[in-house]
């Protein structure tokens, strides 16, 4: 745990261009996000099989070391372990709010995202199914996208989302919205002037609904609504990413239709 950062450290993530869908995108950028905050380099690397390389069967992960370590909640317990926190700061009542924000983005903007990708029944056929399988010869580009749409609609069955339709999901991430810029308020990041592991998992999420096209701007269109959301994702992007760039396997090179600087 008292090892230094190693300047080889890496983060997997599926392929930019082609492949990847929101919502790997999403928490990829916030785990990208948290690093950044932390002052911990790491390159990106992206591989078609990511998925599958993952110890927990998701997106992205870490290597450093001999270590590997996959999701924004284990990766920052990691990295606290090597001496790295953004929240140290917080009091306790602040940090038990700081985890109802988080809980609240993953269940509602996470849960919104995996719903389009796989149960919008447009969405599923122009986008996710393209993408998914794009790497691999078909049939099984059909079979691996079927796999993992049935796996996550079991899911949405089992937390009661199987049977909303996409106005609620929408309204669902509307409420998200207002409630996380209720929060902010006019400060620059969620706890005043410090971020923590909360900013770097909204502007992940945030950010990749902005830029990310879809068949319509419904999803992005509610965020835009809250002027300081998009404000909050700006800021971020220009402090932690604009000029960081060491390769092209960056933020400004991911899958999407413009930077919001542009």
């Amino acid at each position: 745990a008292a090892e230094p950062w190693p300047e080889n450290a890496a983060l997997y993530q599926q392929l930019k261009e082609e492949q990847i869908l929101l919502s790997d995108n999403a928490s990829s950028l916030a785990v990208q996000a948290f690093l950044q905050m932390c002052n911990l380099p790491v390159r990106v690397i992206c591989r078609a099989n990511a998925e599958y390389m993952s110890p927990s069967g998701k997106v992205p992960f870490i290597h450093v070391g001999n270590q590997v370590v996959s999701e924004l909640g284990p990766i920052v317990q990691f990295v606290k372990a090597k001496g790295h926190s953004l929240s140290d700061g917080l009091d306790e009542v602040q940090k038990a709010e700081m985890k109802a924000y988080m809980e609240l983005v993953n269940n509602m903007l996470l849960t919104a995202e995996l719903y389009l990708q796989w149960c919008d029944d447009v969405t599923v056929e122009e986008i996710t199914h393209p993408r998914y399988g794009s790497p691999y010869p078909w049939p099984l580009n059909r079979i691996l996208s079927y796999q993992k749409q049935w796996e996550v609609r079991r899911k949405m069955k089992a937390i009661g989302w199987a049977g909303k339709t996409l106005e609620q999901v929408l309204e669902d991430v509307d409420q998200c919205c207002h409630a996380l810029s209720q929060r902010l308020g006019t400060q620059p990041y969620f706890f005043n002037k410090h971020p923590t592991e909360l900013d770097a998992l909204v502007f992940g999420h945030l950010f990749t609904i902005l830029t990310t096209q879809l068949i319509t701007d419904e999803l992005s269109e509610k965020v835009k609504n809250y002027s300081n959301l998009t404000a909050f994702c700006r800021r971020i992007e220009q402090q932690y990413f604009e000029g960081h760039e060491k390769d092209s396997s960056t933020i400004a090179a991911r899958s999407s239709k413009r930077s919001l600087l542009r």
